[in-house]
């Protein structure tokens, strides 16, 4: 069944490759004052076609029948009585047309789908209506200021390199979240005693709070090893288990006096995170912290 998805969801890919529109060695924009809707339009049709020209014009040439966006009223244009809206009520721009478009190629239609309602949809909805926000922000502030004599097509390029790497590292952390599911499914798998442990660290959450496991283990980038409660899952914030309150913020040697777990080092004052300088440590306080837990519950 799994192979069967699998390959169904690379037959919807291909076929959608097949059926997008190509993407030509010359391309048009808007010139002028720029916002991050062009911008990062712009960024994602040199990630799609590195060799691809873009001409930036305040008119289209008379009787253009080529790709444009963000200008002349074509398919990957908003400005038009009748452009798009997508079914949440968010107006395309540019990029999200373009998106709309050749997304999927780069991420699947599902991962694409959510890149566009957390980061894409904004951007547009800024282009649409000026509400705002942190990254129209940042992009509008290359534009040069009213007396500097810079040409504003000089700073549209350094606001695009920017918005590419940007978008580079948004689709590359996509990507890696696909990778992490595999690592933490595995580990759910050999899971013992509901605490999940991870070799090497990896976006871990989102796919253990559906799970048994009440604890993760892993690899801390500040050398030894951490153990987290997974949060329940309905997004309210609670964990499964939080860590012990008398543990909470206590030094290291108050803790190995608490728990006799020899190198156990660091408890968050939040109770949701342990450090030791061992794996087996670190798993052990989560254990620890479980029974404790288990016991407390008869009690009461």
């Amino acid at each position: 069944m799994r192979l069967a998805q699998r390959e169904a969801r690379h037959e919807t890919v291909k076929e959608r490759e097949m059926t997008m529109r190509e993407i030509p060695e010359i391309v048009y924009t808007h010139g002028g004052k720029f916002h991050a809707d062009d911008v990062f339009a712009t960024a994602l049709l040199q990630m799609l076609r590195p060799d691809v020209t873009v001409r930036r014009v305040m008119k289209l040439p008379e009787g253009f029948d080529g790709f444009a966006y963000d200008i002349g009223w074509g398919e990957f244009d908003h400005h038009q009585a009748d452009a798009p809206v997508r079914e949440n009520g968010v107006p395309y721009a540019a990029f999200g047309l373009l998106w709309r478009e050749y997304g999927a190629s780069l991420l699947g239609e599902t991962e694409a789908a959510r890149l566009d309602e957390r980061f894409i949809q904004p951007i547009d909805l800024d282009d649409n209506t000026g509400c705002g926000g942190a990254i129209p922000e940042m992009i509008a502030d290359f534009n040069p200021v009213w007396d500097s004599g810079v040409e504003p097509d000089d700073r549209f390029w350094e606001a695009v390199a920017l918005a590419r790497q940007v978008l580079q590292n948004r689709i590359g952390f996509v990507l890696s979240i696909g990778r992490a599911y595999q690592v933490v499914k595995a580990g759910l798998r050999e899971m013992e005693d509901r605490i999940l442990v991870l070799e090497d660290y990896c976006p871990w959450k989102a796919f253990a709070v559906k799970s048994p496991a009440k604890f993760a283990v892993y690899p801390s980038q500040r050398g030894g090893w951490s153990g987290q409660c997974v949060p329940e899952p309905e997004g309210s914030g609670a964990l499964k288990c939080p860590f012990p309150e008398e543990w909470a913020g206590k030094p290291a040697e108050e803790l190995v006096r608490l728990t006799g777990i020899r190198t156990l080092r660091f408890c968050h004052n939040n109770r949701f995170l342990v450090a030791a300088d061992t794996k087996e440590d670190a798993r052990a306080a989560c254990l620890l912290a479980l029974r404790l837990a288990e016991e407390r519950k008869v009690r009461e």
